[in-house]
């Protein structure tokens, strides 16, 4: 589907001056004022710290509708992909747009496992970083060589489903070879006989000195936790990967673009942090009911980590789920967290206090999401490798709908200068 223009708008600038715009209408009954030719027409443009109110392109992938609490991929509700779906086919569907066929996810599956091994030559990449690295600086660094590995890419036109299909299945290698390094082990090798999520765990955790084996439990909650953060509309790390890849940029150096926006704390860290406040919580007693009572009053500049969202402004859906698959995965594991206590103590009086529901404040995905990741045995330096590694076929898929777009431009804000007028240079001795 495409918008439609069928209205317009009016816009009265100084002196009296109007000028009148289009309206853009989604699918969705979403609107904007297209102000694309404002500049050229009035002199005048639009200033939007942050682009918290500016949309940078139509896109057909994903819906997000924060004030009702609804995030749809291509159409499909978040909880029905992460009940009944796994993270390959859905990666399929925000790629090309459609679920697919038997015949089609055979092949997608197959052609995964045939691309999971990196050239043997990027092993000694590894072994040339120390060992306090951080897994995000590997892992885009890894991902911008792929494409000295793979030169054809810098041709936008030749084997993209080839390059996106390396990429997905050779992003979880790397992940997990980032994490074997930081701790001293010897790598694990993909193995065919597994599925994608599988054969993760096996390459995180599996040791040659035993078998190990991926428990279905486990595999399920990696598969939700990637799905439930596959895509998340025009957020800071997919902005990235369109604007450097409105450039002319190649796959791998757009994702890798992509990959260090989201490791800023701001964007791809939430679930850190979440821990980091249960862990000072626990360290203080475990009383959450102060701990809140301290943020309502802005004591000490503490902040209820986990709770709100630029764009949410009722539940995070994904929160919901998240909340099941937790109880599922610590029983499973028979691990008893005083962490997930807590939290969930926390969430019940932060969800019946007035100051946090006049604030329209809910718990979001990454309240839950680092608590399963702890119980995985996943370390905390390793969460936003994991954000990322759900994050990679919404990437993706931004990027093929950009190139594929005619009316894609390369980025180019503008700005207002308020900086100092025309200035008289004065030679050094004389000042």
């Amino acid at each position: 589907m495409s918008a439609e223009t069928k209205q317009t708008a009016k816009l009265v600038l100084p002196a009296g001056k109007e000028i009148t715009l289009p309206v853009i209408t989604g699918s969705e009954d979403e609107h904007a004022v297209d102000i694309k030719t404002l500049r050229a027409d009035s002199g005048f443009i639009t200033l939007d710290s942050g682009f918290m109110n500016t949309g940078s392109t139509t896109s057909g992938i994903t819906y997000l509708d924060g004030e009702e609490g609804i995030l749809r991929y291509r159409g499909y509700a978040i909880e029905e992909l992460a009940d009944k779906s796994d993270f390959v086919e859905v990666s399929y569907l925000l790629i090309n747009g459609k679920l697919p066929n038997v015949a089609e996810r055979k092949a997608f599956s197959t052609a995964l496992t045939r691309h999971s091994l990196i050239h043997e030559d990027m092993h000694q990449f590894f072994a040339g970083y120390p060992p306090t690295s951080h897994p995000m600086a590997v892992l885009s660094a890894m991902v911008t060589s792929m494409s000295a590995y793979y030169p054809d890419s810098l041709d936008r036109n030749s084997a993209i489903d080839l390059h996106i299909t390396r990429l997905l299945s050779k992003v979880r290698t790397i992940a997990a070879f980032a994490y074997k390094k930081s701790i001293g082990q010897p790598l694990m090798y993909p193995k065919n006989s597994l599925k994608y999520c599988a054969n993760f765990l096996h390459m995180m955790f599996a040791v040659p000195s035993e078998e190990y084996e991926v428990s279905p439990v486990l595999e399920k909650a990696v598969n939700q936790l990637l799905i439930l953060h596959a895509d998340h509309e025009q957020n800071c790390s997919t902005s990235t990967v369109r604007m450097v890849g409105s450039s002319g940029a190649n796959l791998y150096a757009s994702i890798a673009a992509g990959i260090l926006a989201l490791w800023g704390p701001l964007h791809g860290g939430a679930n850190q942090a979440v821990i980091e406040m249960l862990e000072d919580v626990k360290a203080n007693g475990g009383d959450g009911k102060k701990f809140i009572d301290d943020v309502k009053n802005k004591r000490d500049n503490r902040r209820l980590m986990g709770f709100g969202h630029r764009v949410y402004k009722n539940f995070d859906p994904r929160a919901k789920i998240l909340k099941k698959m937790c109880d599922e995965v610590l029983a499973h594991l028979g691990i008893k967290d005083p962490l997930l206590d807590i939290a969930k103590a926390m969430e019940e009086v932060a969800l019946k206090d007035d100051y946090f529901i006049s604030k329209k404040l809910y718990p979001n995905v990454d309240f839950y999401s680092g608590i399963i990741y702890r119980a995985l045995g996943i370390p905390t330096n390793m969460f936003t490798v994991m954000f990322a590694l759900g994050r990679l076929p919404g990437w993706i898929a931004h990027w093929k709908e950009m190139v594929d777009d005619p009316q894609t431009k390369i980025g180019r804000p503008r700005q207002i200068y308020t900086g100092e007028k025309l200035r008289k240079y004065v030679a050094i001795e004389s000042r």
